[in-house]
């Protein structure tokens, strides 16, 4: 296999296969949990709303993938007494993730308590299961603030801090990654981070998994501690691993 390939098969090996479309149906979500398993996946992951979590898993039962499903979101409100009973659903219907957006207008706007009451209501409804907070950051107006937020976060119980819903002008960028991967390493416990939304092409998972490299130390970035979220670039890993593997075989036979 070539660089681009093992690269491909590493980011692969970290995605949360998504899909969050206003169009998305119990029909797609079964596809989405067939796609998740077959060659060249595993996946980490699918992603995906909350009234499809009972279908995926009956379709994933025993299957080495997590599934992953989203609360308060896309809209990060700040009435924590509204996520409750979302939360208590989802984790009931099998949901092994909650992908929880931060309240993070109100944060921005000084409203410290809401957002961090939210988080931690969220991390102790949640229990041993796995809480990744979307903190939004594409609308954020500097790093100190991303800073401040993944802090937030981290604080109130996050296993992952995420950068962004996917739903915004701006998603997830490097320069917000990286801000996320510093508070991760100076809080000195074992949080993870998700880039997520417009991500497209190996280009971009480099970019991503060489700052992790970077920042916390080869072999650090697992399905434990860090997940690409993404709708797209399932296929275009799958096509390089694919193509690779296809052109070795060619080279073989002469």
């Amino acid at each position: 296999m070539t660089e681009d390939s093992d690269l491909a098969l590493r980011a692969l090996r970290l995605l949360d296969l998504t899909d969050l479309s206003e169009r998305a149906t119990e029909t797609g979500a079964l596809q989405l949990c067939t796609r998740a398993v077959a060659p060249p996946g595993p996946v980490a992951a699918i992603c995906l709303w909350p009234q499809f979590v009972k279908t995926a898993r009956r379709a994933l039962r025993e299957q080495p993938v997590q599934i992953a499903t989203v609360i308060n979101f896309p809209a990060g409100g700040s009435n924590c007494s509204l996520i409750e009973n979302d939360l208590s659903e989802a984790l009931a219907d099998g949901s092994d993730e909650i992908d929880l957006v931060l309240p993070w207008r109100a944060f921005l706007a000084g409203d410290l308590a809401s957002a961090r009451d939210m988080v931690a209501e969220a991390r102790a409804r949640c229990g041993d299961k796995t809480l990744k907070v979307i903190l939004e950051t594409g609308e954020y107006p500097d790093q100190g603030a991303v800073r401040a937020a993944s802090e937030l976060a981290i604080a109130a119980g996050a296993d992952f801090i995420k950068t962004s819903t996917g739903k915004t002008a701006t998603s997830a960028t490097p320069e917000a990654a990286r801000t996320m991967l510093e508070a991760i390493k100076a809080s000195g416990r074992p949080v993870g981070l998700k880039p997520s939304g417009g991500l497209r092409t190996l280009a971009d998972a480099r970019t991503y998994l060489d700052l992790a490299d970077e920042i916390m130390g080869p072999g650090w970035a697992t399905p434990r501690t860090f997940r690409f979220g993404a709708s797209g670039l399932y296929g275009v890993l799958a096509d390089i691993i694919a193509g690779t593997v296809a052109g070795e075989r060619t080279d073989g036979a002469y």
